[in-house]
């Protein structure tokens, strides 16, 4: 058995399939990410910190599901132009890109397993992903500010 093989059993729960010859490993997935309390007015948001090129590349990749205030933040070293797809991603997302100011510069919404880009609208640090719909039942809209930022 290889090493990363047992890496994956150490994160996954395994599903038998011997009658294939090999194990199928199904992920649910427990994260080591850093966390941050955010708030949008009076909304709170439970978020992971996604601040490395390696957990910002993952993302939320392969979830099955999200609390109904949680989300993932993005962290970016330097504002920028930044999109994002929804390659292997399970779950409906809207995506809120944020500037430096904790500003809101445009929100998009996302279909899951799709690779269509959802890019900002101008130079940001942040990108905060939540469940689908989450920003507009909340009334956060472009120009909503974003307080608790890294």
């Amino acid at each position: 058995m290889s090493l990363s093989f047992f890496f994956i059993l150490q994160r996954c729960a395994l599903t038998a399939a011997w009658s294939l010859g090999m194990s199928a490993v199904a992920c649910s997935h427990t994260s080591t990410l850093q966390r941050a309390q955010l708030s949008a007015g009076i909304h709170i948001i439970h978020a992971e910190i996604a601040n490395s090129p390696e957990s910002r590349e993952r993302g939320l990749m392969l979830r099955q599901s999200l609390g109904a205030n949680e989300g993932m933040l993005f962290v970016f070293d330097k504002p920028d132009q930044q999109c994002f797809w929804m390659r292997n991603t399970l779950i409906a997302l809207s995506i809120a890109f944020i500037a430096d100011d904790g500003s809101i510069i445009n929100l998009a919404d996302m279909t899951p397993k799709t690779e269509t880009p959802h890019c900002s609208k101008g130079s940001v640090r942040y990108a905060l992903e939540m469940n689908q719909g989450w920003f507009a039942k909340h009334g956060i809209e472009a120009g909503t500010r974003i307080n608790g930022l890294p």
